[in-house]
């Protein structure tokens, strides 16, 4: 991905998950994910945690911290001797991964937030040159990769557009995407789809 220039005024901009858009952030709480019968607290989490897949032990770390914050600072504590030798080129397609489960299995709340932000820019807010957002110019000007943010756009462009629920997420094209020592497959909402598939049989017999 290659920097871009958006001017703060015009676009959507995150910092904090308590402003109004803060959902968008992978530090809200309140959108856990529900993977292999094991309940992650957060995207952040989730994120982290694969950076990890033949180290459970950091990964139940990382797991089990009771906010986003704490999580990324124990991945960082063992990323230097631990992280796996790819991860700069997988961070990505794992990062875009995490947010459509999160979407997937916090349709409601999460959607409500991406539709609200329209058709503008979506960009989180950086301080540092790290790939993620983009970072202050001059007074109305934010510079960055803003990975995440641009993630969001594609996530509003392919499933809230048109309203396409999402019900299932396949798991990105990395080797060894290991929760726990268990292979990640498909990521479904069980209790969704049977809801859904009932209600189409409903309307199949009325």
């Amino acid at each position: 991905m290659n920097i871009r220039n958006y001017n703060a005024k015009e676009a959507i901009v995150f910092r904090k998950t308590t402003e109004p858009f803060g959902g968008l952030s992978n530090m809200a709480s309140g959108y856990a994910l529900y993977i292999n019968e094991v309940i992650i607290p957060s995207s952040e989490h989730l994120y982290q945690a694969m950076r990890y897949p033949t180290n459970p032990e950091i990964q139940f770390e990382i797991i089990n911290q009771d906010n986003a914050m704490k999580a990324k600072m124990i991945s960082n504590k063992y990323k230097a001797q631990y992280s796996r030798p790819d991860w700069e080129k997988i961070q990505i397609k794992v990062m875009r991964w995490a947010l459509e489960i999160k979407l997937a299995q916090n349709w409601d709340k999460f959607s409500s937030i991406l539709q609200d932000t329209e058709n503008k820019s979506i960009v989180e807010f950086a301080t540092d040159n790290k790939i993620w957002g983009a970072k202050p110019a001059n007074t109305n000007e934010l510079v960055g990769v803003n990975a995440l943010g641009r993630l969001l756009m594609d996530l509003r462009e392919k499933y809230i557009k048109d309203k396409k629920r999402i019900f299932c997420v396949n798991p990105p094209d990395v080797p060894a995407l290991l929760l726990y020592n268990q292979h990640i497959d498909v990521i479904c909402d069980d209790l969704i789809i049977d809801y859904h598939n009932e209600n189409v049989l409903e309307d199949s017999l009325v």
